[in-house]
């Protein structure tokens, strides 16, 4: 398999959650956004929205600081997952993620985050203003991804305030 990527453009993100709803429903058979792998944050006074998800970096902080070594790569998809039997839930990821991408999940009581769908992503399925595309690594040059990373940072850090 070519190894593929997430990629998220927040210039067309229209705060719907879809994201949040597919990625509940496809992990849990409910919908609910505090069980999603994938979380929006929006600032109230601007229209600002932004889909949070695992960057599946290439030297993986979750990966380093998890004192289970339940984070590990596929390597057929290149995502970062986490295994949930190996998982102390003691949220270690979840405060060394630079994106703030890993979350709790309350009723399994262990780390959650995207798993890119075992490389079919739902969410960019059904995303109606394609914010989230799929996309092979090789298709995106180096410069494509500077900017869609400085642009991801600076809307990071306009929702943050």
């Amino acid at each position: 398999m070519t190894e593929k990527m997430l990629v998220i453009d927040p210039d067309k993100c229209i705060g719907c959650r879809t994201c949040e709803m597919v990625c509940s429903l496809k992990h849990t058979d409910g919908c609910s956004e505090t069980r999603s792998r994938v979380r929006v944050i929006t600032q109230k006074t601007q229209d600002n929205s932004l889909p949070i998800m695992c960057q599946h970096c290439e030297k993986p902080l979750c990966q380093e600081v998890c004192p289970a070594k339940a984070t590990y790569r596929d390597l057929t998809t290149h995502a970062m997952i986490i295994d949930k039997d190996k998982c102390l839930g003691c949220k270690m990821c979840i405060i060394a993620c630079p994106f703030g991408a890993p979350s709790f999940d309350p009723v399994d009581r262990v780390t959650i985050k995207c798993d890119l769908c075992e490389g079919d992503p739902e969410c960019v399925k059904l995303c109606p203003s394609e914010t989230l595309k799929f996309v092979r690594a090789d298709k995106i040059g180096i410069m494509e991804k500077r900017m869609g990373l400085e642009k991801l940072f600076k809307t990071i850090s306009v929702l943050i305030g």
